[in-house]
C-alpha cells in the first residue's frame, strides 16, 4: 500500500514509518524539517509547511491512505500567538490535506489525529467515542480539528479521528519530560493527584492504527489509549516504583498555573478515557497495563544472543 504521513517526522511519525517501511509498504512522509525531497526506494520525504496550499497537495492523490499526525507541540507555554499556532497547525493542515485527496476517484482512508483532549476535564466520568465535546481550549480545538477531517467525507473517504491518549515511548515524547523530576528525586503526583490520565505504550498505539487500517468497518471517532487509564497520583506511585526514586514531592496545583499559565490546566484536566470502539472490535492491547509499560520503556531489556 501506499501511505502518506503528515508530521511523518515527528515523534509518533517516525516510529510509524519505521513499521511501514518493514512491512514493505511505500511511505511519503511530509514534515516541516528543512530537507529537500527525498526518494529512495519505498520512502520519500517532502518538506513543506502544510498550514499553505502548495504543491505538496498533489502527493495526496496516489495514496491508498493518509495518517494526520501534523500539529505543533501543546508541551509549551501558552501565549495568544502559541494557542494559534496549536490550532492552525492542526486545522488548517487538516483542511488542505482534505482538499488534496482524490477520494471520488479511488478508494483512500484518512486517519486524522484528535486526542482526549476533545472531551475536556470530566473527573471521574468515562469517556467512550461517544461521549460529547467538552468547552475549553483544546476541546475546541479538537471538535474543529476533527469536522475538517470529516469533511472528508463528502469525497467518499473513510475517515477515523483517533483520539490519541498521552504516548508512552523510550525516546521522547511525553515520558522523556516525566522521567526528569524523578531522576532528581523530586517526582510525585500533579495537582490533587485525584485526576484520570489516559496513556497508551507506542506500540499499542502503531498496532492499533494498523488494526483500523486493516478493518475497513471502523470509521468515526476511535480512542487510541489504554483500556486501564490511572491517575496522576497512581501513576507517580508507579513511575517512582519501576525507577526506584521517591514519588512524594507533589507539584501543587498553584505553582503549576503560576509557572506554565493557562497551560498547566491540561496538566491538571482529567480525562477517564475508555477506547470502547477498539474493543468491541477485537484489538488486543500488548501493554494494558502501565506499571508493565514502564518497565518495558524504562528499564534496560536483555540483549538477546
Amino acid at each position: 500500500m501506499k501511505f502518506l504521513i503528515t508530521g511523518g517526522t515527528g515523534f509518533v511519525g517516525s516510529f510509524l514509518t519505521q513499521q511501514l517501511l518493514k512491512n514493505e509498504h511505500e511511505v511519503t512522509v511530509i514534515g516541516r524539517s528543512s530537507v529537500p525531497v527525498v526518494r529512495s526506494g519505498r520512502f520519500h520525504a517532502i518538506s513543506a509547511d502544510t498550514t499553505r496550499k502548495g504543491s505538496w497537495q498533489n502527493a495526496l492523490k496516489d495514496v491508498d491512505a493518509v495518517i494526520n499526525l501534523a500539529g505543533m507541540s501543546i508541551f509549551h507555554r501558552w501565549t495568544s500567538a502559541y494557542k494559534q499556532q496549536i490550532y492552525d497547525s492542526r486545522i488548517l493542515t487538516t483542511r488542505h490535506v482534505v482538499e488534496g485527496m482524490t477520494g471520488d476517484r479511488r478508494s483512500q482512508t484518512l486517519i486524522s489525529t484528535s486526542a482526549v483532549g476533545y472531551y475536556g476535564s470530566r473527573g471521574d466520568d468515562i469517556l467512550t467515542e461517544a461521549e460529547p465535546c467538552g468547552a475549553d481550549f483544546l476541546s475546541r480545538v479538537g471538535k474543529d480539528w476533527e469536522h475538517e477531517a470529516f469533511e472528508a467525507e463528502k469525497k467518499n473517504v473513510r475517515v477515523v479521528a483517533a483520539r490519541f491518549g498521552v504516548v508512552l515511548g523510550s525516546s521522547g515524547g511525553a515520558l522523556k519530560q516525566m522521567l526528569t523530576p524523578f531522576k532528581w528525586f523530586v517526582g510525585g503526583p500533579m495537582g490533587s493527584g485525584q485526576q484520570w490520565f489516559s496513556w497508551i505504550h507506542i506500540a499499542d498505539l502503531l498496532a492499533g492504527l494498523m488494526f483500523v487500517l486493516e478493518n475497513s468497518n471502523i470509521q468515526g471517532p476511535v480512542n487510541l489509549c489504554s483500556p486501564a487509564p490511572v491517575t496522576s497520583g497512581e501513576l507517580a506511585g508507579i513511575l517512582g516504583a519501576v525507577l526506584q526514586r521517591p514519588a512524594v514531592i507533589p507539584a501543587p496545583s498553584i505553582a503549576l498555573r503560576l509557572i506554565l499559565g493557562e497551560f498547566a490546566e491540561t496538566l491538571l484536566a482529567s480525562q477517564r478515557a475508555i477506547p470502547e470502539k477498539l474493543l468491541n472490535s477485537g484489538f488486543v492491547f500488548r501493554f494494558p497495563d502501565l506499571k508493565d509499560t514502564l518497565v518495558n520503556l524504562c528499564q534496560p531489556q536483555p540483549q538477546s544472543g
